[in-house]
């Protein structure tokens, strides 16, 4: 596998550094990024506080009363001159999601099979075929961005964002799919929703899925939906509330 062409380093502030491995997004950077921060972890010690993964970026924040951003910069360069990927491998922890793929709760799931040319159940059928890596988390706690998404099921945003998004709203954009957390205003195309608890202030990290986790969206009747704690509410009688405060 062939090292990033041109690594980038760009000032993050006082105390980061912000490593642009690549500019697109593929599932084979995850090894990449997965071995630079390994890297940090051990170069770095007790100067590190912080380690922000996302698709082509690595956020190094460290403790500027420990050491200089230049010198911080020198430990970068040193890591990234001898910086091989880790080994592929399953890796991470698989997470199985059971989804309910309604238009009840996912309003656009017309809306994606008409973009995509293909019935609901296709949609369904191919949503639930691949395997997903978390490549980073952001935007809500717990909100994980994964991919890659089947290309036959690739599609834009809304042009108007939803005020509201029930959490456990399964989405997709782009090449992008997620499962919203919590109650959040949210842009993607609504296709079902799962009755697991995706951010938990009683679980340790927050968050159930992490960075390099595994996911797998497996089709879920109304029954065990709701035996599972699901909320059947509609997707767009949420909406209507929101809009109305």
């Amino acid at each position: 596998m062939k090292p990033p062409a041109l690594p980038c380093l760009e000032r993050a502030g006082l105390d980061g550094w912000m490593v642009r491995l690549f500019d697109s997004i593929d599932e084979k950077n995850l090894l990449w990024l997965t071995a630079l921060a390994e890297e940090c972890e051990s170069v770095f010690g007790s100067t590190l506080v912080d380690l922000v993964p996302s698709y082509t970026t690595l956020l190094v924040v460290f403790d500027p009363f420990q050491t200089t951003p230049c010198e911080a910069r020198q430990k970068l360069l040193d890591i990234l001159a001898t910086l091989r990927p880790a080994e592929a491998g399953t890796g991470g922890e698989l997470h199985e999601l059971p989804t309910w793929y309604d238009l009840q709760v996912g309003p656009d799931l017309q809306r994606v099979a008409d973009l995509s040319e293909l019935s609901v159940e296709a949609v369904i059928e191919a949503h639930c075929a691949r395997e997903y890596r978390v490549f980073a988390l952001g935007f809500a706690p717990g909100f994980a961005f994964m991919g890659l998404l089947d290309p036959a099921l690739t599609c834009p945003r809304l042009d108007t964002p939803r005020q509201k998004v029930p959490a456990g709203s399964v989405a997709i954009a782009g090449q992008q799919t997620a499962a919203y957390p919590v109650v959040t205003p949210g842009g993607w195309n609504l296709i079902g929703r799962t009755p697991a608890r995706l951010f938990d202030r009683n679980r340790e990290g927050f968050s159930l899925l992490r960075v390099g986790d595994r996911v797998r969206f497996v089709a879920a009747t109304r029954e065990k939906f709701e035996a599972e704690g699901g909320d059947t509410k509609p997707a767009d009688q949420t909406l209507e509330k929101g809009a109305a405060k």
